[in-house]
């Protein structure tokens, strides 16, 4: 089995399904009318968000990610609304715990994100979220992380590098992840998944702790600073651990 292969199977082990029917989906449908209920005519929208649309989600960290767009205007701060949607999920047992600008819940073996973001009046197509790690708020736009992605055409490379993120239980947030596995593969071929992903590991290895990352929908959010210099020194030593690793199966499995 060539590296290609070998990754490609643990890919699909690591697979969340998608579709209106997959579980994923079908548990956020079941969960939303409770949502729309708590939010009340402040309620924009509900869509799927995250790396579950990047297509950038692996199984085992979270299965689908529900954002909540709130109209303008909804009084309180955002730390108030992030803490009431907390409030609510634990009233409903789906036994919640605090993420970065979500509120983990886990339903019927399936585990959610749900993130509430509040529209920035004249664009709302941006969204003030409440970035829990600094006990702050950040503008950004949902839709242009999935363009980002999309557009980067490292969506296997990514779940790869998750899925050893997984393995190894180290804390990357997975937007600073991503959109440094994009700018480390920049201008390399995208035919061999293997020699990217390893190139990935190695320049997680020499560079995450002196690269820069910003959010692509927004400069002013330093990506690279949501990981303490204790973090980033974890990762970079497993990174450069398991690029010297001779066999696959020593590296993500």
């Amino acid at each position: 089995m060539t590296g290609d292969e070998y990754i490609l199977s643990i890919l699909k082990k690591y697979e969340v399904p998608r579709g209106p029917e997959s579980p994923a989906e079908q548990t956020a449908k079941h969960i939303a009318p409770k949502i729309q209920r708590w939010a009340g005519g402040w309620l924009s929208a509900l869509s799927f968000s995250g790396a579950y649309a990047r297509q950038t989600a692996v199984h085992g960290v979270t299965d689908v990610d529900l954002f909540i767009s709130l109209k303008p205007g909804m009084p309180g701060t955002m730390q108030k609304i992030y803490d009431e949607l907390f409030t609510l999920a634990a009233l409903h047992g789906w036994n919640p715990t605090r993420r970065n600008v979500a509120i983990g819940i886990s339903k019927n073996g399936i585990t959610l994100d749900l993130i509430p973001g509040r529209a920035q009046a004249g664009d709302e197509s941006y969204h003030e979220l409440y970035w829990l790690k600094s006990d702050s708020l950040r503008q950004t736009n949902l839709s242009l992380h999935i363009e980002a992605a999309a557009k980067s055409h490292r969506l296997r490379e990514i779940q790869a590098i998750k899925i050893w993120r997984h393995i190894h239980q180290l804390d990357w947030p997975s937007l600073y992840l991503e959109c440094f596995v994009i700018n480390a593969l920049t201008g390399r071929n995208t035919d061999s998944l293997a020699h990217n992903v390893l190139h990935a590991l190695d320049m997680t290895g020499e560079a995450l702790a002196t690269t820069c990352i910003v959010d692509p929908a927004n400069p002013d959010n330093v990506l690279s600073l949501d990981a303490t210099p204790e973090d980033k020194k974890n990762i970079a030593e497993q990174a450069k651990k398991s690029a010297a690793q001779q066999h696959w199966e020593d590296i993500i499995w």
